[in-house]
């Protein structure tokens, strides 16, 4: 399949299925003041997923692309880039267009994806200034995590096409003692090193919009933080965040 070049991407981006708009943050894009765009649908189902109401790619849209690239073109000069979050952006068929629509406009882009779909990531990726890539387990315990079979070599794939575009990034892992353990994660930050990641984030599990009750019951943010702080202690590269 030939690779579209995003420089030959014209029109609009109205097919874009967005679940939400944040105006303004200065987390989901690191140091940078940023609009965040939630596109609707994802393919996997993460126990400890707090946006469930995105996972539906067939809900009706909250906000129309028109309206929101009104708000951008107003918001120039205000705002220095903006995020494509989800759900799962690359799950969406206007993504390029409206990545070309935001990159003419003079703003930098944010991407957050759990790199479900390593075939659509590479087109996108000459137009994306940083990337957050959500690395939920060791690849070969993915499903364990998001429910689907095969997800982690998609995963690696993802990690790979980002560290090979040289893009600015950060390999992001939520983090709950039901699902990972200490050896886990130790054994996760390595590898991802090895693969080339530049960092590893470790964010704190939220109860708060989680859909399953054993996470939420299990919850010690005692024992969250503790698990974190031995994690990060192995390397200046492993980040915490949420605590």
């Amino acid at each position: 399949m030939k690779r579209l070049d995003p420089a030959d991407i014209t029109g609009t981006a109205s097919l874009l299925r967005l679940g939400g708009l944040t105006p303004l943050s200065t987390t989901d894009y690191p140091g940078v003041l940023s609009a965040v765009l939630f596109c609707q649908g994802c393919p996997w189902r993460c126990s400890y997923c707090h946006n469930s109401h995105l996972i539906a790619p067939g809900a009706e849209p909250e906000r129309e692309w028109a309206g929101v690239r009104a708000f951008l073109l107003g918001r120039k000069g205000l705002l220095d880039a903006v995020v494509f979050s989800g759900g799962e952006p690359t799950l969406q068929e206007d993504l390029l267009r409206a990545m070309r629509e935001v990159k003419d406009m003079g703003f930098l882009i944010g991407l957050h994806t759990g790199g479900a779909y390593p075939e659509r990531l590479a087109p996108v990726l000459p137009l994306v200034d940083w990337v957050g890539l959500d690395i939920k387990a060791h690849f070969a315990r993915y499903e364990a995590v998001n429910g689907v079979p095969g997800s982690g070599a998609k995963a690696e794939a993802s990690l790979r096409l980002v560290v090979e575009s040289g893009v600015d990034h950060e390999c992001r892992t939520t983090v709950h003692p039901a699902l990972l353990s200490e050896d886990e994660l130790l054994a996760m930050s390595a590898t991802l090193f090895d693969l080339g990641a530049r960092r590893h984030v470790l964010q704190a599990f939220r109860p708060d919009g989680c859909r399953d009750e054993a996470l939420i019951a299990a919850h010690d943010p005692v024992a969250l933080t503790r698990l974190l702080d031995r994690a990060a202690a192995a390397s200046p590269r492993v980040e915490i965040r949420g605590i």
